[in-house]
Parts: C-alpha cells; structure tokens; sequence
C-alpha cells in the first residue's frame, strides 16, 4: 500500500499566504472507509458502534489507513480477546522510529522542523529531520557501544529537552525498554521507581532550570547510581547549572555527534508487535508505583486511532501546512508521551522547559501564550489546572503576541469547568480580532451564554464562527491514551467532552453493573485496546495487574472513573470514583464541587473529603486556598455555602471550612484526595502518600497536624 496517508497527497496545496484547508482527520477517515472499504455512517454514533463490535475490520483499516508496515504478515488482527491478556497482529513486526522517520524527507523537503524548543531563559533550539535522524542513530550506535541490547532496560532522569526526545527514539531503535522521571523528583522517588525494572544504561541531565533558578542535580544523579545496582554504565547531559563534574562512561555531547557511514547506514530494528517500548509508573500515592509495559505496536496503533480525534497533521502535508504541535508537559507526565506523538504524525513538535508560570515568587502565567504567539504553534494543549490558573490570574491572551495561528486548545489531567472554558474561547476570540483589527468588546469574565458552541456543520474551515475549537480529553497513564476525547464535526458544549474514541468501548455502569445512559456511573471499558497494559514488570501471575483493573468487574476494565454519557454522545467526567462523595445517598463526584467552589474569585483551589466510615455520618471538611488579603471570615464562609447550594444542593454543605496555604497534588498536577482521605480516617502519613512523588510535599505538614487533632475520633473508627 502507498505510504501516503491521511489527506497528505489527497488535498490540494494551499496557494501562498492562504490557511490550509485543515479538513477534520475524523472526515478524511470516514472518507477513506467509504472509498476504500464501502462502510458509511450516517452519525458518529453509528461510526462509534462499529469500531467497537468489528474489532478486526476497525483496528486493520487503523494499520491501512495509516500506512503501516511490516517485513511479515500478521495471521490476524485480535487472535485473543480477552482482558488481560489479549494478542494483537501476532506476526507483525514494528518500531516506533520507523513511524517517526518516515516523515524526514518530505517534511524536511517542506523546510519544516522536527522539533523547537524553548526554555525559560529563552534558549531555543531548532532541530531539522535529517538531524534528527542522524542524532538516533548516532546515539543508538553509542547505546550498542554502552552493551545495552533489544529488551534490556534504559533508565532516563532528563527535562523536557530535545535531547530526551531523541534517547527515546535511539532506545527503541535497537529495542531497548525505556523509562523516564522528571529532574524535578527526588532520589528516592526516582530509585523506587527504576529499582523495580533493573536498568542497565542511566541516561541523565546533572542540572535544569526550572521556576527561574538553576537547579543542581548532580548530587541526585549520583544517588541514583548507587542506588541502582543494575546500572553499569551513566551516559550524561551536563549543564551549566551543576554544582560538580559527575565521572561518566560517555558524554552526551559525544554520543550525539558521529556523522559516518556507519550512523547514514543505520536502520531501526523490526521488533514484535508486542515488544515492550517503555515502561510508565503509576502516581504511587500508596506502595510502591505500578512500572506499567506498554507494547510497541499497541502504542503506535492506540496513538494513530487517538490522532483522529486529536486532529494532528502533517506539518508538510496539504491539509495541516505548517502544523506545530504543543502538549506542555515534563517528562514525569504521561503527555510528554503524547507530545512525542506529534511526530509520528509528521508534525512539528514545538516543547517547552520551565515552570508554567515562569518563577514563584512572581507568577507570570502568560509565560506560555507568549510561547505559543513566538514559535506560531497551532495545536496548545495543557492540563485543565493551567488554563484555569490563566484565567484567575487575569491572563489577557490579547497581550500575549499574535495567537491567530493557534486553531486547537488541548485539555486533561482533571475536568475543565464550563467557566473556564468559555473565558479561554473568549480569550481567543479576542486576540484574533486584535490581530485582526478588528473591533471587540473589552476582555473580561465569559459572557454566560446558553448551548453548544457552534453548530453541526464541523468541519467548515474555520469552523463554529472562527472560534477556537477545544479538544478536551480523558484517559490515563495506565493505557497510554485517551477513554474520551474530541471531535471537530460534533457539537462543542463548555464543560463536556465530546465523544467515546473510536476503538473504546466505553460505558458509565451502576451498582449492578448494567450501562446507565444519562446518569453518573463507573467508568469501564467492555473490550481490549491494543495499548492496554502487557503486564506490570516484575508482576508475577498479574496479581497487581488484576486487582488494579479487574477485580470488581473480572474481565471488563474498571478505571477508577465516574462518567456521565449523555443522550448526545457527550461526556463529563466526575473525578474518581472512589474519592466520590456520598451524602444521604447521594453520590456527587468532587468535581462538581471544585467547578462551584473555585467558581468565585477569592478561592484559588480547594479539596474536600468524604469521611464517610463504616456506614457512619458523612464527615464533609472543605479545604480552600483563598486570594491574599482574603480571610475566612463568616461573611466568606456564607458565600462559599451559597455558591454550592446554589450549584448543587444543601445536601452537599462541608460540614467545616479550612483555610489553607496549599493543596497537596501529584508532579502531574492532581489533587490527593485520596491519601488525604485515608490520613484523616486515621492511616500514618508514611502508608497513604509518597512524598517523593507531590510536586509540593510541603503542603502535608498542615493536614498532618489536623489529622492529629483528629486522632482520637479517627481510633474509634479504626477500632470499628
């Protein structure tokens, strides 16, 4: 089959200095399936429907339809369906960098970029394809040199930098297993981490710059080395901003400079299909963290299905000219995975290294906007925190530089309240007229209006008035994609997400297990997913790996999740489901909460608990971060038990309110509502939390100290 492939040869150029058309990659699917294989559907629904009856005809046309390929034929598409434990494309070899490489000559042939990069102090790379390519191989070459070999284990502790993108694509080049954590962890985390996988090879920065300071890593690095007894050899990034030279077995420097014969004869690997391509870990809020194996031809399968619904181009195709892809992540987040997707998909991928809101000591969150106005970005995607963190800080996207370009706004991590969705749209709409000359209101709070945004005519360029199209997703580390997601030819309602992903035979259960629509239920996926988990490394006889997802429903994927699947198609997500409250039977998932809470301009963030034990009363506390100069007075408090009642219901009044000075969250930016939970129902802060993994374990210390004030309460429940 010809390696041309979504819409890239089927469009016509654009004419200079016009806009590429940017049909809807879901439109150039269903296109293909009506010309290719004769399916039509006459709703996405109906579309939906099919790809999770007809696995083998859905997951095959994914493999044509994107152009995969393989030196030997697979003998099926599923062979076993089943959870755990499915076999996909038995037969069917792959590598990730093959995907990533096929692109170089025509993208670069364009004058597009692989990837640009920039950091806080303003230091930006650009790397061509063709050095891309010839830095994998290089250090692929090095990695041989080093002794690693197809299955062992490559342990990385880099920022979000080029370099890291590129020690990636050099692992799975010879079929090496890789594993990544963010500088921004500390030692033990880290060793509790990559101890389990037994690494060979530690690949790492000894310094970064992050929150407008330089940060020494050195000491960490070293640590980790004694700590890793599987280690025989440290291939190292150094940086200006280490404290002490570390002896290493290679310099990266070095390892990313041979330009012979041997690195232009370089050829990535065919691997199995389910040859393990890295190794991800779960929060490891409790015990040690989950090390998850994901396969190399579930991920690339899983993440083509995935880029239908996350409408990611070409950069040197017709349809998508110029598109540049930004995801803001570190590497200790499951969407530095996604922002590598980007060039799979033959996109640009545009990366940043900094704190979000350049220092903390002086916040500045339109650091990232102006990021995106430099480096004309088109798809910016950030977790929800981010953008509502723009909007309470007054985040003016019409000062931030010309933003024309960017037509798609990514979000996940946690549910994005309508609120702040509608202010981000108007954000946008704003700053295009300002580009544009054009005359507009003064930037302010959304205007309440009713209804979708847009109408159903989706893929008409630009679509819904010329408004930015929000692509608000949800899914997990666990399986490296996304349950729910996007899709430009349907409605866009503020505060929902739009549809099930194809191939993701998502449903909301209740209590007795059946599929509710329109009502809050369990999220569980009915049928596998090429991405869903080979095993967890070191798991013998799947013990964790069964009780993580199976052993509520055998057979059938519990995710932790309460979802609402609308009559429509649309979905909200409520939080976990098992930090769901639960008052007079009536459950409410936290979220709902949290949308009415930080709704009002003096509350910055919040939590809030269920206490409920044993079938005793609900104990409900409300912990909230309120503006400076703003006290939790009577008057805050009454405006506080307003804004909820008026929201949602008197039922779901805390029964006390807290100030804080923080909220406890994870490196990846969530609330620890349940190791907060189990610490106030009386468990030691050392069994529920790892303090290692928070991005500010500084925040306990005052719920430490309130849970002990709780202690005699807490030991007559534990006594129960």
């Amino acid at each position: 089959m010809s390696r041309a492939w979504r819409g890239i040869t089927l469009v016509p150029m654009p004419a200079p200095n016009l806009p590429a058309p940017n049909i809807p990659q879901i439109r150039l699917y269903q296109d293909w399936l009506r010309d290719e294989r004769g399916l039509s559907f006459d709703s996405y629904d109906a579309l939906w429907r099919w790809s999770v009856t007809d696995l083998n005809a859905f997951w095959q046309s994914i493999w044509d339809y994107m152009g995969m390929h393989s030196p030997t034929p697979h003998t099926a598409v599923l062979a076993e369906a089943r959870m755990p434990g499915a076999t996909w494309f038995p037969g069917a070899q792959v590598n990730y960098v093959r995907e990533v490489l096929r692109h170089a000559d025509a993208a670069h042939a364009a004058g597009m970029p692989a990837i640009v990069s920039d950091d806080e102090l303003g230091q930006v790379r650009e790397m061509s394809w063709p050095a891309l390519r010839r830095q994998v191989a290089s250090v692929a070459l090095t990695l041989r040199a080093l002794g690693v070999r197809r299955g062992d284990r490559v342990a990385a502790y880099m920022p979000n930098v080029p370099d890291t993108m590129v020690a990636f694509l050099a692992c799975s080049s010879i079929g090496a297993v890789w594993s990544v954590c963010a500088p921004d962890m500390g030692t033990a985390a880290v060793a509790d981490r990559f101890r389990q996988i037994e690494p060979t090879l530690l690949i790492a920065a000894d310094g970064v710059h992050y929150g407008g300071k330089p940060i020494d890593r050195s000491a960490v690095v070293q640590e980790l080395r004694d700590a890793l007894p599987s280690v025989q050899k440290l291939l190292l990034l150094r940086t200006p901003h280490a404290a002490r030279q570390l002896a290493a077995d290679a310099d990266w420097l070095g390892a990313i400079a041979r330009d012979d014969a041997e690195v232009a004869a370089f050829e990535p690997e065919w691997l199995p299909f389910d040859h393990p391509i890295w190794i991800v870990y779960s929060s490891g809020t409790t015990g040690l963290p989950k090390p998850i194996v994901h396969g190399q031809g579930g991920i690339l399968l899983t993440m083509y299905a995935c880029g239908l619904h996350n409408d990611v181009g070409a950069s040197y195709g017709a349809n998508n000219f110029g598109e540049r892809f930004h995801w803001y992540s570190s590497t200790g987040w499951v969407m530095w995975n996604c922002q590598l997707g980007g060039l799979a998909f033959g996109a640009t991928a545009v990366i940043y290294d900094g704190h979000p809101a350049g220092s903390k000591e002086k916040p500045d969150w339109a650091v990232l906007w102006r990021f995106a106005a430099k480096h004309r970005i088109t798809f910016f995607g950030a977790g929800a925190a981010y953008f509502t963190n723009c909007m309470k800080a007054g985040v003016v996207a019409a000062d931030c530089g010309d933003l024309s370009r960017v037509r798609a706004l990514g979000s996940t991590g946690s549910p994005l309240s309508e609120e702040v969705q509608r202010w981000g749209t108007e954000q946008f709409r704003l700053a295009k007229a300002a580009v544009a000359g054009a005359p507009s209101a003064a930037p302010g709070r959304p205007k309440q209006a009713s209804g979708p945004l847009g109408g159903q005519r989706g893929h008409e360029v630009p679509e819904r008035g010329g408004d930015v199209w929000w692509c608000n997703i949800s899914g997990g580390t666990d399986f490296c994609g996304a349950f729910i997601g996007g899709n430009r030819e349907l409605p866009e309602v503020p505060g929902q997400m739009q549809c099930r992903e194809l191939g993701h035979a998502v449903e909301a259960w209740n209590e007795a297990g059946e599929p509710v629509i329109g009502e809050v239920g369990e999220l569980v996926c009915t049928q596998p997913i090429p991405s869903m988990p080979l095993c967890f490394w070191g798991d013998e006889g799947n013990a964790r790996y069964l009780s993580s997802y199976f052993d509520t429903y055998p057979g059938v994927w519990r995710h932790g999740d309460w979802i609402r699947i609308g009559e429509d198609g649309g979905c909200i997500i409520y939080g976990r489901s098992d930090a769901t409250i639960n008052r007079q039977g009536l459950r409410m998932g936290t979220s709902e909460i949290y949308s009415a809470v930080e709704g009002l301009a003096e509350v910055l963030d919040s939590m809030v608990v269920d206490l409920e034990y044993l079938g005793r009363d609900s104990y409900m506390p409300l912990f909230v971060v309120l503006r400076p100069g703003v006290a939790l007075d009577d008057a805050m408090r009454t405006k506080i038990h307003n804004a909820i009642k008026t929201s949602l219901s008197p039922r779901f009044l805390p029964n006390e309110i807290f100030q804080v000075a923080e909220i406890p969250r994870t490196l990846s930016g969530k609330k620890q509502e349940l190791p907060i939970k189990k610490l106030l129902l009386g468990q030691p802060i050392e069994k529920v939390v790892n303090r290692e993994a928070m991005a500010n374990p500084g925040s306990l210390d005052w719920f430490v100290a309130f849970a002990a004030e709780r202690a005699p309460a807490s030991a007559v429940q534990d006594k129960a």
